[in-house]
């Protein structure tokens, strides 16, 4: 009886180990991509649970994906070769992931800067950042959770195994050209975003040149800044519910197509 159990355990195992193997695969993709993901890989959130994330993520995607996984076997070279080449195609996912994050927080910036409240209420990041970088870049992922960030991203990482083979390091070339690309939709998209600031501030200080040329005794600047702040922040109000649906709308569409056309 016992040596029948062992028997049965001995052949459980040698159909685990396998398993195991290409799971942790899948995890150093997945664990590589969970330090720059949008939302579950913010710095705020506790290790623990990003790791958890990452847990589950893998668990999930591993199955999709298990026939293409290639064996990890043939020595430490070969070992040393997947985890780099694993762990390179995860830092890439992120980082085209991340610039959509990115893109929210340099919009903000530019609406702060022309409408004169780059300071206001300071930042909550080690480089401090404008109050409207920080509400643009919370609403913004607030939506995307909302909208089901965690079923997009398990679809994200298991198309991202037909462009970036298991195992296998990616093109050079391909991988700049693909890099300059995606950094350039960045901020395509946050001067997008930005515009109805940019194209406000513009008609503010037009009138107050003029206000100025007309009455030079007046001290415009105390007059015009609590008219800069007040319009600002109302501009914030009617526009951060447009502003949103643009971002997520290109976010998905990313996702969906990470190498596609990137206008």
């Amino acid at each position: 009886m016992s040596l029948e159990i062992f028997d049965t355990l001995a052949a459980f195992m040698d159909q685990l180990v396998p398993e195991l193997v290409q799971g942790f695969g899948v995890f150093l993709r997945v664990g590589a991509m969970m330090a720059l993901m949008p939302a579950f890989g913010e710095t705020v959130i506790p290790v623990r649970v990003r790791l958890a994330l990452a847990l589950a993520f893998t668990l999930i995607i591993t199955p999709a994906i298990d026939a293409g996984l290639p064996q990890l076997q043939g020595g430490p070279v070969a070992l040393v070769m997947v985890i780099a080449a694993e762990g390179l195609a995860g830092l890439t996912l992120g980082v085209g992931l991340r610039l959509f994050v990115i893109a929210l927080q340099t919009a903000g910036t530019i609406a702060g800067q022309a409408t004169s409240l780059s300071q206001f209420f300071g930042g909550a990041g080690v480089d401090p950042q404008p109050a409207m970088s920080q509400i643009l870049v919370m609403g913004g992922l607030t939506l995307a959770v909302m909208a089901g960030l965690h079923v997009r991203l398990a679809e994200f990482l298991i198309l991202s195994y037909s462009f970036f083979p298991p195992g296998q390091f990616p093109d050079a070339s391909s991988m700049g050209a693909w890099g300059t690309a995606q950094i350039s939709r960045a901020f395509s998209l946050a001067f997008t975003l930005a515009m109805p600031f940019v194209i406000m501030s513009v008609l503010y200080y037009v009138a107050l040149g003029a206000i100025n040329k007309a009455m030079p005794q007046l001290m415009v600047a105390f007059v015009g800044a609590p008219a800069i702040t007040f319009a600002g922040l109302a501009l914030l109000l009617l526009s951060a519910p447009l502003i949103l649906p643009i971002w997520h709308t290109a976010f998905e569409t990313y996702i969906a197509n990470p190498t596609g056309p990137t206008q």
